[in-house]
C-alpha cells in the first residue's frame, strides 16, 4: 500500500474540523488577550526606560521557559484559584482546557509585540511629534494620529511573529484538555501512527505560515500605504478564522466527555467506552492525552465525564498512602476515599496495568536475574529508561527505598520508543506496563517485585461527580466491567502500536468489543 494512499489518512481529515476550528479558537483568543495587555503597556513603558527595561526583561524570561511547561503549570494555578473563588465568593470556573491554555499562549505571545511597538514610537521621527504639538495637537492626540499609524508597520511585525509562536505552541495544550491541532500529534506518537503525526505536524505549518503571510500583506500594505493589500489581508485574515471556526462551533455538543491518558491503552480504552455510549444512544466525545493530575481533577471538577485509571496510581500518587495492602482491601479503602470526594469507582475491567522494570528476556537469563532484588546487584552497572513522570514518582522512590537500584543512569523517553530502546541495548533496563503487548513482541521479561513496592494497578471506570446517579451511563457501561482480561488486553495493545488503518484506537476498541462480546 503507498503512503500516500494509507486509509489512515480518511481517519486524519475525519477530526480536522473539530482540531483545527479549537486550534484556531485558542490561538486568536490568546493572541487578542496578548495584544490587549502589551500594547498599553508598550505605550506606556516607551518613554519610561526602568519600566520598559523590566517588562522587556519579564517577557523574556517567559520566552525561555518550554511552552508545555508553561502551559502546565497555568492548570493548577487556576484550579487553587477557583476553588479559593467557590469558597469565599460562591462560585467557580473551569481550570481545565480553554482557560489555562488562553493564558499561558497570551503570555508566550507578548515579547514580539511589546518589542516592536516599543521600538516602532521610539522610531518615530521627532520633528514629527514636534510638529504635531506646534499645530496644537494633544499628547494623546498625537499618539493616535501621528506615532502609532508611522508606527504600525513595525508593530504589524511583531504581531507576525507573535502569532506564529501561539500557533505552534497551541499544539502543546493537548495534555492540559484543549483540543488542538496537537491531539494529531500527541496519540500518533503514542500509537505509532505516524500519518497522524505528520499530518498533525503540516497542518500547523500550514495555518501558521497562511497566518504569517495573510499578516505580511498587511504589514506591506501600511508600509506602502496601499489600503487596498491591507484591506486585502484584513479580508484573508477573518474569512480564515470564519471558515476554521464556524465547522467546530457548528458541531453538537457531546453529552458526555470522555477521559484518556498519555498512553496507547487509554486512547483504546476511551474509544470503546466511547463507542459503547454511542451504542445505547447516548453523545460522547474523548478528552485526550491528559497528564494524571490533570484528568483526576477534570474528573472532580466535572470537566470530563468518565475515565480509566488504576488503583495503584490513585493510590499513591492522588491519596499519598504508603501501605499496600490485600488487592480486595485496597479497592475498598480506595472506593471509600473517592466517595469523600463524590467520585463513583463504577467496578474493575478485569485487567492489572502495573508498573515494572523489564528487560530483554536473553540478557536476563544471562545475568540470572529474575526479580528486582536479582537485579540489584548488577544496577551499577546498568542503565534504566522511564517514561516522562515515572522517576518523579512515589512508585520510583518506593522500588528504591525497598531495593536500592543505583543505576549508572537513568533516561526519559517516550513510552513506546523505551521498549525499541531496550531491545536493541540502547538502554539494559526500562519501566515499562504490565499489560502492554510490546514486551512480547520484543522478547522482554518483566522482572518479579517480591518485596511488593509496587501496589496493585487494577484498571477502574471512575465516575464525575454530577454522573453519580446517572443510570444510562453506568448501564452503558456495565458490559466492559470484569469482561477485559490481561492476555486480551495486551494484544490490543499490541494491535494498537501496528502500522495500518487497523491499528487506530477505534478500529482496536471494535476488535475488543467483539472480543468480549464473543466471550
Amino acid at each position: 500500500m503507498s503512503f500516500l494512499t494509507d486509509p489512515r489518512w480518511g481517519e486524519a481529515f475525519a477530526h480536522l474540523a473539530d482540531y483545527l476550528g479549537n486550534h484556531v479558537r485558542v490561538s486568536v483568543a490568546a493572541l487578542a488577550l496578548g495584544l490587549l495587555v502589551s500594547l498599553p503597556l508598550a505605550i506606556a513603558a516607551r518613554q519610561r526606560p526602568v519600566l520598559r527595561t523590566a517588562l522587556l526583561a519579564v517577557a523574556s524570561v517567559v520566552q525561555t521557559v518550554p511552552g508545555l511547561a508553561l502551559l502546565a503549570l497555568f492548570y493548577p494555578l487556576l484550579l487553587a484559584l477557583a476553588s479559593v473563588t467557590l469558597a469565599w465568593f460562591g462560585f467557580g470556573f473551569s481550570a481545565f482546557g480553554f482557560l489555562p491554555a488562553v493564558l499561558a499562549l497570551a503570555l508566550y505571545s507578548m515579547l514580539p509585540v511589546l518589542r516592536n511597538t516599543i521600538t516602532g514610537l521610539n522610531g518615530v521621527d521627532g520633528e514629527l511629534i514636534e510638529a504635531a504639538r506646534g499645530v496644537g495637537m494633544t499628547p494623546r492626540q498625537s499618539l493616535f494620529a501621528v506615532e502609532l499609524p508611522l508606527a504600525l508597520p513595525v508593530i504589524m511585525a511583531g504581531i507576525r511573529t507573535s502569532a506564529v509562536w501561539v500557533i505552534g505552541t497551541a499544539t502543546l495544550s493537548t495534555p492540559i484538555g484543549q483540543t488542538s491541532l496537537g491531539n494529531y500529534i500527541f496519540a500518533g506518537l503514542q500509537t505509532q501512527n505516524w500519518v497522524l503525526v505528520l499530518f498533525g505536524c503540516f497542518a500547523a505549518a500550514v495555518l501558521a505560515l497562511a497566518v504569517d503571510q495573510l499578516l505580511a500583506l498587511i504589514e506591506n500594505g501600511l508600509r506602502a500605504r496601499k489600503r487596498a493589500r491591507t484591506a486585502l489581508g484584513s479580508f484573508g485574515i477573518a474569512a480564515l478564522v470564519v471558515a476554521t471556526l464556524v465547522p467546530a462551533l457548528a458541531r453538537p455538543a457531546s453529552s458526555y466527555a470522555i477521559g484518556a491518558k498519555t498512553f496507547t491503552e487509554q486512547y483504546v480504552l476511551a474509544a470503546l467506552m466511547a463507542d459503547r455510549l454511542r451504542a445505547a444512544g447516548l453523545s460522547a466525545s474523548s478528552r485526550q492525552g491528559l497528564g494524571s493530575s490533570v484528568i483526576f481533577n477534570a474528573l472532580a471538577a466535572g470537566d470530563i465525564d468518565v475515565y480509566v485509571d488504576y488503583s495503584g496510581t490513585l493510590w499513591l500518587n492522588q491519596f499519598h498512602r504508603t501501605d499496600t495492602p490485600p488487592r480486595e482491601k485496597l479497592i475498598e479503602e480506595l472506593k471509600a476515599e473517592l466517595e469523600k470526594q463524590h467520585i463513583t469507582l463504577l467496578g474493575e475491567l478485569g485487567f492489572e496495568n502495573a508498573y515494572a522494570l523489564v528487560m530483554p528476556k536473553q540478557r536476563a537469563d544471562e545475568l540470572g536475574i529474575r526479580s528486582i532484588a536479582d537485579l540489584a546487584s548488577h544496577a551499577a552497572t546498568l542503565s534504566i529508561a522511564g517514561d516522562y513522570e515515572f522517576f518523579s514518582r512515589p512508585e520510583w522512590g518506593a522500588l528504591r527505598e525497598a531495593y536500592g537500584l543505583p543505576f549508572k543512569a537513568q533516561r526519559q523517553m517516550q513510552p513506546d520508543f523505551m521498549y525499541a530502546a531496550v531491545a536493541s541495548g540502547e538502554v539494559d533496563v526500562i519501566a515499562g506496563y504490565t499489560s502492554d503487548g510490546l514486551i512480547a513482541k520484543y522478547d522482554l521479561s518483566a522482572l518479579d517485585d517480591p518485596r511488593h513496592a509496587i501496589p496493585p494497578y487494577d484498571a477502574i471506570v471512575l465516575l464525575a461527580p454530577k454522573r453519580a446517579g446517572d443510570e444510562k451511563l453506568k448501564a452503558a457501561l456495565q458490559p466492559l466491567l470484569g469482561r477485559i482480561d490481561i492476555a486480551t488486553m495486551r494484544e490490543a495493545n499490541l494491535r494498537a502500536s501496528g502500522n495500518d488503518a487497523a491499528a487506530s484506537p477505534e478500529a482496536v476498541a471494535r476488535w475488543l468489543w467483539q472480543r468480549i462480546e464473543n466471550h
